[in-house]
């Protein structure tokens, strides 16, 4: 895995500011964890959740993009994104700590470079506010959990009940 210095720094950081986890009870094994959707289903608000209830590194793709001043919304700039995510995920749960990436994640060919275990798709909208999005927006054939309500706090609940019994 090749991660540059400034993406090595931007990681470490995120990990370093990480509030030890505190809930004992809950001793899950790593997993690369996707959460993804059209703009407006309530990934990050759904991945603040978790992150509050699960030990992860929450990867919010706006956050990154605004990091590395990359705003490329084409196709190749998809995949960049895609890679840049896969890199960072692969880095935290190489820490034995569980990445969560959350981001529209648009094609196939995105979720295939991030490989994630655990597949959360936010299927609370029908068209989100960018048409190029729409345009090429491709539903998951495969996901672990299928999310078709705003109602954050009850799924992140469901979710975390659902891994600590590996039933997803």
């Amino acid at each position: 895995m090749i991660i540059l210095e400034n993406e090595k720094n931007f990681i470490n950081n995120k990990i370093e500011k990480r509030v030890l986890f505190k809930n004992k009870e809950i001793n899950l094994l790593p997993k690369k964890i996707l959460v993804m959707g059209l703009p407006g289903s309530g990934k990050t608000r759904l991945s603040t959740e978790l992150k509050k209830i699960i030990p992860i590194i929450h990867l919010n793709a706006d956050e990154i993009r605004k990091h590395f001043n990359d705003w490329d919304f084409s196709k190749e700039g998809r995949i960049r994104q895609a890679d840049r995510m896969k890199r960072f995920s692969d880095y935290i749960y190489l820490e034995k700590i569980s990445p969560l990436a959350d981001f529209v994640c648009p094609l196939d060919e995105t979720r295939k470079i991030l490989k994630p275990d655990i597949i959360i798709w936010m299927d609370t909208e029908k068209k989100g506010r960018f048409e190029n999005t729409n345009k090429i927006f491709q539903k998951p054939k495969k996901f672990h959990f299928r999310i078709t309500t705003k109602n954050a706090k009850y799924w992140s609940n469901y979710i975390k009940e659902r891994m600590i019994n590996n039933d997803y």
